[in-house]
């Protein structure tokens, strides 16, 4: 009796075969995706880093004084990256 199961990479001879390879690029052209969207902090986040407490930032954020956010669908806020330093910067140049 012969065993008709063959592996993945066997002829219909039954030789075995190498895998087949996709060609992979070698370009670092390509970057990551996360590398190209604007990073975003939490809130937390954004507080350590001001070293300020969450009660301090939603009360600038009532007097529409802290940093522009964004609301996520589940009600999230989020503050960009580029927003905070666009913030602080214009902090710095009223003072």
């Amino acid at each position: 009796m012969t065993d008709r199961r063959r592996s993945r990479h066997a002829s219909p001879s039954g030789d075995q075969m190498p895998p087949k390879s996709s060609p992979k690029s070698t370009t670092s052209a390509t970057k990551p995706r996360v590398e190209r969207r604007t990073a975003l902090l939490t809130v937390p986040e954004f507080c350590g880093q001001m070293k300020i407490s969450r009660s301090t930032f939603y009360e600038w954020r009532a007097k529409g004084i802290g940093p522009v956010c964004v609301k996520l669908p589940n009600g999230g806020l989020r503050i960009r990256r580029t927003e905070a330093d666009r913030w602080l910067i214009d902090l710095e140049d009223a003072a």
